[in-house]
């Protein structure tokens, strides 16, 4: 295992605690989502999110996810043609 050094960061109590929350239903501890973050982010030579002032509700987690599916069922043939009513 790799030597380990400790790092203390500032952050806002309310959202360290939303944090933790949402990490633990991954299985995470705050750490080893640290961890990821920074592995990620070398290994794709910087932030591996995009940061943008996008407020669209569409690109919510959950619709990402429902798009990310629908592209891969299409990708792999999955998906089948139907007629419009009325047409």
């Amino acid at each position: 295992m790799a030597e380990t050094t400790n790092l203390n960061i500032r952050i806002d109590k309310e959202l360290k605690e939303q944090a933790e929350a949402f990490f633990n239903e991954l299985g995470l501890n705050m750490t080893t989502a640290f961890n990821i973050f920074v592995r990620q982010s070398l290994r794709q030579g910087g932030i591996p999110f995009d940061i943008t002032l996008n407020t669209d509700g569409f690109y919510n987690p959950t619709n990402m996810k429902m798009l990310r599916q629908s592209i891969q069922d299409a990708n792999e043939g999955k998906l089948t043609a139907h007629d419009l009513l009325g047409d």
